[in-house]
């Protein structure tokens, strides 16, 4: 039981976050369709809305609950796993993860109902949050350690600068060809 619960569980973390990349990128599309003209923008927003609305409701918000739901069945078959630091920290992460996906239920509400004026590149910076703690989480369950913490938070800090650099470059790059 406790391989298919584990299995099930990897599956549904590998859904829900392609549900949180993806949701951020639509949203990126649909703040950058504000400034088309306004047939191009009333077109591409509702195409916007109806995709965001059917990943969101029928991939992303299932794969959290059910990621959560198996992740509760496997703490329940192997409960000394919460006296573990690397669990309590994995659990943490989590809460972050589940208050990032919060958030940005709440930029989905604001942009069905038409009460949104997020900047793209904002966006984009906000997207990189979900791989930072996709990275922190995974390497975290894999490795079991937190005697490496300093190493490892070194680790992400640089990744996250690396995605800070990437963003700014793909900036230039679009203002550059889009002259």
């Amino acid at each position: 039981m406790y391989l298919y619960l584990k299995a099930l569980h990897i599956v549904f973390v590998t859904t829900w976050f392609a549900g949180l990349f993806y949701i951020v990128r639509l949203f990126i599309y649909h703040a950058e369709a504000a400034h088309k003209p306004a047939e191009i923008k009333r077109v591409l927003q509702a195409q916007y809305k109806l995709m965001e609305r059917r990943l969101w409701y029928i991939i992303t918000w299932p794969s959290a609950i059910l990621t959560i739901g198996f992740a509760l069945g496997l703490l329940i078959i192997q409960p000394a796993w919460l006296q573990q630091p690397w669990m309590r920290i994995k659990l943490a992460l989590v809460l972050l993860l589940l208050g990032y996906h919060y958030r940005c239920h709440r930029m989905f509400l604001k942009l069905q109902r038409d009460r949104a004026n997020f900047k793209p590149n904002r966006l984009r910076i906000w997207n990189e949050i979900a791989t930072l703690l996709l990275f922190a989480i995974v390497f975290l369950a894999v490795l079991k350690s937190t005697s490496g913490w300093v190493r490892d938070l070194a680790g992400l800090t640089l990744l996250g600068i690396a995605l800070m650099l990437g963003i700014q470059a793909y900036k230039r790059f679009r203002k550059r060809h889009e002259r």
